[in-house]
């Protein structure tokens, strides 16, 4: 178990593999849309195939980086990683 304070959160970097199912079909109005069904919300679309899948890659690393909301908002409050 790791032990963090909120002050140092920022500092601990976390590297975790892990995959999520996506679907991509050509928009009417031209190029793809990615749409990844386990993240309400998270969707993105490119001019090409290869673009829109890019996108959606930076898109669910935005999805999924935390906000200050996230955080333990008592001092002893643990921030854990699990690995999925």
């Amino acid at each position: 178990m790791t032990h963090l304070s909120k002050t140092h959160w920022r500092s601990a970097r976390v590297v975790t593999r892990l995959s999520r199912h996506v679907t991509i079909e050509a928009s009417d109005e031209g190029g793809f849309t990615v749409v990844v069904p386990a993240l309400p919300g998270c969707v993105s679309e490119g001019e090409t195939r290869e673009e829109a899948l890019q996108n959606i890659r930076e898109a669910i690393e935005l999805y999924l980086q935390p906000v200050e909301d996230d955080l333990p908002v008592t001092p002893d409050a643990e921030l854990l990683q699990i690995s999925l």
